[in-house]
Order: C-alpha cells, then sequence, then structure tokens
C-alpha cells in the first residue's frame, strides 16, 4: 500500500508538505502543489482522512445550516462557501432546517461532539428564536441583518429597500405595495424599515392595507397578487421582498389579464438567475450572494484557526438593477 512517504519521495518533498497539501492545499506554494499532486496520480495514493483527522483534532468539516434548501438564493450562497472550503480541505454538510430552531440544534450539538469544525447559519439571527451563539462553537452567519452578536456578512437590507422605493417614486408611484416576507422575519424588519423611511421623506403616508405578508416562496407571490387584485383601490407599484415571490406575483397578475409594467410594476429583491429569463425580465436589488458565501467561509476558517482579528461584520455592496418590469405610472 503507498504510503505518505512513498508520495514525498517520488515528489522530492517533505511529509510535512505533502501533509499541507492534503489538508490545506492554500497553504503550499504552486510548485510544491503541482509536484505533489502529478506524484499522488502517479502513485494512486489515497490518504486515510480519518486518521488524518484524528491527529489533527479536526474533523475538516463545516456546516451550512440553510433555513430552506429550495430557495434559489440560497444556493448562490452555498456555492460562494464550497468554492472556499473546497479550496482549504473543509467537506460541506449542508443541514435543511426548515426554519427550526430544534433542527438547527442538532448541527450544533455536531460542533460540540467534534464531529464538525464550525457552522455557517443561513437564517437571519432573531433574538427570541435562535440556536447560536453558543459558547465553545464556531459560527458565522451568512446573509444576515443588523445587531447579530457574532460574526456575520450582510448588505444593508435597510438602505437597499429604500433605493427601489426611491425608484419607484421617481416613476410617479405614490401608492406602493409590498409582499413581506414573514413579518417577524429580521430580513422582513429591516426591509420594511427601509420602505417606510423613503415614504415619510417622500411625504407619502404608510397605508398597511397594501401590505400583504408572503413567505419568501413562489406560491405566496401568485397568493398575494389574488388578494391585490381584489382590492378597490390597488397600488400602482409592488416592492417585493424577494425575486421569488415578485416572479410568483408576476405570473398571478398576468393569468388576470394585467399587463407587468403598464398596468403594474413589480420589483423584487436578491437577482436570482431567473429574474433575467422570465418575461418581463425583473428589476431588483442584486445581493452578492456567492461572495457572501466565499466571505462567510474565509471568516470561519481563520476563526476555527484561532485567529482572533476578525472583524465582527461585514457588509458587501448591493446593485440595484433596472429590467422590464417598472415602468413610469399610466396616467
Amino acid at each position: 500500500m503507498t504510503t505518505i512517504r512513498d508520495v514525498a519521495k517520488e515528489a522530492g518533498l517533505s511529509t510535512g508538505t505533502i501533509s499541507k497539501v492534503l489538508s490545506a492545499p492554500n497553504t503550499v506554494s504552486q510548485k510544491s502543489l503541482l509536484r505533489a499532486q502529478a506524484a499522488i496520480k502517479k502513485l494512486n495514493y489515497k490518504p486515510n482522512m480519518l486518521a488524518q483527522k484524528f491527529r489533527s483534532k479536526q474533523s475538516k468539516t463545516i456546516v451550512v445550516m440553510v433555513p430552506d434548501i429550495a430557495n434559489l438564493f440560497f444556493a448562490q450562497v452555498i456555492s460562494g462557501i464550497e468554492q472556499v472550503a473546497q479550496k482549504s480541505g473543509y467537506s460541506v454538510l449542508l443541514g435543511d432546517t426548515k426554519d427550526s430552531t430544534e433542527r438547527e440544534l442538532e448541527f450544533v450539538r455536531m460542533v460540540e461532539t467534534r464531529l464538525a469544525d464550525g457552522i455557517i447559519n443561513l437564517r437571519p439571527y432573531a433574538q427570541d428564536d435562535t440556536s447560536l451563539p453558543k459558547e465553545g462553537v464556531i459560527a458565522v452567519n451568512s446573509a444576515s441583518c443588523e445587531n447579530t452578536p457574532y460574526t456575520s456578512v450582510r448588505i444593508d437590507n435597510a438602505d437597499a429597500a429604500k433605493t427601489v422605493i426611491n425608484y419607484l417614486i421617481s416613476l410617479g408611484h405614490r401608492r406602493i405595495g409590498v409582499i413581506s416576507g414573514l413579518k417577524k422575519n429580521p430580513h422582513s424588519i429591516d426591509r420594511m424599515r427601509g420602505y417606510k423611511l423613503a415614504l415619510q421623506q417622500a411625504n407619502i403616508e404608510f397605508d398597511p392595507s397594501i401590505i400583504v405578508e408572503g413567505d419568501f416562496n413562489f406560491w405566496s407571490g401568485l397568493n398575494a397578487s389574488e388578494q391585490f387584485t381584489r382590492m378597490q383601490n390597488p397600488p400602482t407599484a409592488l416592492f417585493c421582498m424577494n425575486d421569488e415571490m415578485a416572479i410568483g406575483a408576476m405570473k398571478g397578475f398576468i393569468n388576470k389579464g394585467y399587463r407587468i409594467p403598464e398596468d403594474m410594476s413589480i420589483t423584487g429583491f436578491d437577482n436570482i438567475e431567473a429574474c433575467r429569463y422570465f418575461t418581463p425580465t425583473l428589476t431588483t436589488v442584486a445581493q452578492p450572494a456567492e461572495s457572501m458565501g466565499r466571505k462567510s467561509a474565509e471568516a470561519l476558517l481563520r476563526l476555527i484557526d484561532g485567529d482572533t482579528s476578525v472583524q465582527n461584520e461585514f457588509i458587501l455592496p448591493y446593485e440595484f438593477i433596472i429590467r422590464e418590469s417598472t415602468t413610469a405610472i399610466n396616467q
């Protein structure tokens, strides 16, 4: 059986360097990396990963807790996490928590029992419903919200929402409805604050009757559109708190004979891939989802390595993308 010493001899490198190539390839020079990889391939070396983990006292595994694994935005964040983890020799375990604190605690237990080294949580922090932070558990909150008490990566959700509403106001819209996420969701709270601030600054009265609660899924946008079409005085524009609800709403309005954007301007939030292919294409806020994932993984791995200089909050820039689903109000 080929050993790590055989690989080191073939590559002309030390066994320590080969070990680094297997466990943390980003710490090895490109020249040494290529020599080691060539030797591993030539000798068909299969490292004993279980033994390596036992010796290092690390599992080389991180857990990503996802509140809804079917959500397309989260898939982009996970892609960024995977890129960094793979390059650093870590495996990623996905935990679909269904927004359940009880399910989250099962994955937290994996870190406590050394089956995983750390956690990236994609559910925003909510003080009255959370499994993290927890003493002794290394964690990062990705795609998070304001006032998260442990390391987090996010955009300024309130400012992004305010940007959307200001744009709709500039098009002449004064009656701007909302399809929110669940009202207690921290993202919904932050984005609603931005919505209200934009209205206030434009001297437009807030009207709760044109706020419909969704749950960030396609069907809730479709259901909300039905409610808007039954209103005696419906809005002329909609701010949807994510793209899936926006696309669901557009489908519902189109089914009812509405023209988008002539009869209803619609905006989303996230910039998932489908925004560019639905007709009409969707005006939306682009969150840097993959960058969020990469930054979260980089921060987590630094924390796992004992780096105490990691900042507590990373606020990444967003982009507002104007497409075909919005237009000036039809007078």
